[in-house]
């Protein structure tokens, strides 16, 4: 990542490089009562398609914690996009 002037928030550099705000619903196995799934939520920036963050989260899940997965479920938004720009019938009067 490249270095930026700490005037510029974290997040609004990592969207610049590409990053939008992903979202994972993961159901995990409660370890006592395997029968039971439970329900985390994990939001973080990450790259589509591939989301390289989930994964490393992914992975220490399956390597620190005992509530082995069930399934992942994920969404992704680009939250800086082209401008939408429409014609709009009116007079705009400016001082």
């Amino acid at each position: 990542m490249v270095s930026h002037p700490s005037r510029v928030s974290r997040d609004f550099v990592l969207q610049m490089e590409g990053y939008g705000l992903a979202t994972a619903e993961i159901l995990y196995r409660m370890p006592d009562h395997p029968a039971l799934l439970q329900t985390y939520l994990w939001q973080e920036y990450d790259l589509c398609p591939r989301f390289p963050e989930l994964n490393r989260f992914l992975e220490f899940w399956q390597r620190e914690i005992e509530g082995r997965l069930h399934s992942v479920r994920v969404a992704h938004s680009g939250l800086i996009k082209p401008a939408e720009l429409r014609t709009v019938d009116g007079m705009f009067l400016l001082n």
